[in-house]
Order: C-alpha cells, then structure tokens, then sequence
C-alpha cells in the first residue's frame, strides 16, 4: 500500500505486520520500497514476533 505526502514524487510505502490468528497489526513502518523499508518493519516488531516471524511480498515467502 502507499501514499504520497505533500506531492506525487514523493511516494511512501505503508508497511503492515499482521499477526495470522488474531488479524491485529503488530508492526508498521512508512517509507521507501527498499531492504532498508523491510529492515524498517522487522525492527518495529516485538521480539516475541519476530523469533517466529514469515514474510510474504507479491504473496512469495521471503522470510
């Protein structure tokens, strides 16, 4: 998902961390569409998520 702020050259990505069972957002991180976007999520997971954590993007496994 993404958004722009304040033109439309400035894109920022909405990065979103569900929990599979209760479906309630556990990490969010706004910015690029980048491995620096994706490390940004994974940071904003609490531990507890991340020790058991899959990642999917475009629905393919990257975690």
């Amino acid at each position: 998902m993404w958004s722009f702020v304040g033109n439309k050259g400035n894109k920022q990505w909405i990065w979103l961390a569900l929990d599979v069972e209760t479906r309630e957002i556990v990490g969010v991180y706004v910015g690029q569409r980048s491995r620096d976007g994706a490390q940004g999520l994974w940071n904003a997971l609490p531990a507890v998520y991340r020790q058991c954590a899959v990642a999917y993007t475009r629905f393919l496994v990257c975690l």
